[in-house]
């Protein structure tokens, strides 16, 4: 194998591919990238039996095609400290030859023989929908996740396919995320009732994240009884499912006429939360949330920490109403919105949980905490 490379393209998808070799595993092989070069493409392929990944580089110049296995450490260390705009690798049997302009650097060879198959996108049955929204989709819901949780299904973030639409969903069992979004479901693929169940493991879905580039147009979701594909223009990533079964997370969201529908901008709301929130502590989590009178008055107070008292102007002139929140929770579905974005909070009383949505099919379910008496 012979090829050239330009160092920043191919340093990009490397840390992407990188991200899920394992540390430590009792397959060394595992601890490594693998590179698959043709005349037409180079592809860094990486496993650690759970979750793969097969992303395409740009940049590269094929001399010979071949196959080469990196390992992750010293090969991705020499792509970060040099400052050369391309960088040479070949191989010559006794092991990888990485050359830049004034630095050379021999690797150790591992045989690619060795190296687990990672799966390729084969599906004819699939999911497509634009892959800005995806993106949106997993930033806004994979943060209430609980991967520590004894409730394996609670460590990942369930996705529901409808014929036009899909919607992501995930709990910590104390507060609910949920966005729906369009799509198209093709080949035949909203027959196939394992959709239902396809709940993928929380870092499965950071790596899609990761993967995905603003330059992406589509991607396509192909399910599978125990795994998933996802395919974007120049990646695709394979990961089992997580097993159990995933709450009714319908009859979380309440169906109430006789609440209070307040309307919050997401960039002063947040800051009166943030400073509400720095006299909390592990033992007094709590700030008290009171609407009155056109005002949104947050108050905390931590025996070890002090007290705050924040007001923001709002335009709710209803009967007053007050409830407990963990800020932190609160604070969570915020820093994922725009500053200039409006929010609805859907709020009865203390004993009810609060629901924030947008307009754009994100909702989010918080329970109160308990007043102290």
């Amino acid at each position: 194998m012979k090829i050239t490379c330009q160092r920043e393209k191919f340093l990009h998808a490397f840390q992407t591919a990188a991200a899920v070799a394992p540390a430590r595993s009792p397959k060394p092989i595992l601890q490594n990238v693998k590179l698959e070069v043709t005349p037409e493409k180079a592809t860094l392929i990486a496993t650690d039996l759970e979750i793969g990944i097969r992303i395409d580089v740009a940049g590269i110049d094929v001399e010979t095609p071949g196959v080469a296995v990196l390992p992750v450490g010293r090969f991705g260390s020499i792509l970060r400290e040099s400052s050369d705009e391309k960088m040479r690798l070949e191989t010559d049997g006794q092991g990888t030859i990485v050359k830049g302009e004034r630095s050379e650097f021999r690797l150790p060879a591992e045989n690619p023989a060795e190296f687990p198959t990672v799966a390729s996108f084969n599906d004819a049955k699939f999911f497509e929908l634009p892959a800005r929204l995806f993106r949106e989709m997993i930033r806004r819901t994979v943060f209430s996740t609980d991967s520590e949780s004894s409730r394996y299904a609670l460590g990942g973030v369930l996705l529901e396919f409808g014929e036009k639409s899909v919607t992501a969903v995930s709990t910590d069992g104390r507060r609910l995320s949920k966005m729906e979004g369009p799509g198209q479901a093709v080949g035949g693929f909203e027959k196939t009732a394992a959709n239902s169940a396809t709940i993928v493991p929380t870092r499965s879905m950071q790596l899609i994240e990761r993967a995905l580039s603003d330059g992406d147009s589509e991607i396509q979701i192909a399910t599978r009884d125990n795994d998933v594909l996802v395919r974007s223009p120049r990646a695709t990533i394979y990961s089992r499912l997580v097993e159990g079964r995933f709450p009714r997370w319908r009859d979380v969201f309440p169906m109430r006429s006789d609440s209070a529908k307040i309307e919050l901008s997401v960039g002063p709301f947040h800051s009166a939360v943030r400073q509400a929130m720095i006299v909390t502590s592990e033992e007094s989590r709590g700030v008290d949330f009171q609407f009155a009178d056109g005002t949104l008055t947050l108050t905390a107070r931590a025996a070890d920490a002090g007290q705050s008292h924040v007001e923001l102007p709002i335009t709710y002139d209803g009967p007053k109403i007050a409830i407990m929140l963990d800020p932190r929770y609160v604070s969570d579905f915020l820093k994922v919105l725009d500053v200039d974005r409006t929010v609805t909070f859907d709020v009865k009383d203390g004993e009810q949980a609060g629901v924030f949505s947008t307009d754009d099919g994100y909702g989010y379910v918080v329970m109160p905490l308990a007043r102290e008496r």
